[in-house]
């Protein structure tokens, strides 16, 4: 666990293979995100890349909402009839 000065939280930090193994993707494809830069907040702390692990959760947080928001683009609205 490590404190953050910023805010006063306590957040855990994970390793890329922890992070790969919570979000149960290969830590390659961690590294290709980080890469695109289209992955979940990660930084380097000295060699090492960490993630937090409430960045990784509010990640797949947004992007269940992104993927529920697309599909209902294309539904048509319910609107009561009467």
């Amino acid at each position: 666990m490590t404190h953050d000065l910023r805010t006063g939280s306590t957040s855990t930090l994970l390793t890329l293979d922890e992070a790969a193994a919570y979000l149960r993707t290969p830590a390659a494809t961690l590294r290709y995100w980080r890469h695109l830069g289209v992955g979940p907040d990660g930084f380097r702390l000295g060699r090492r890349v960490v993630y937090r692990r409430e960045d990784l959760a509010r990640w797949v947080a947004e992007r269940q909402d992104a993927d529920l928001s697309r599909r209902d683009v294309g539904r048509p609205s319910r609107r009561p009839t009467g």
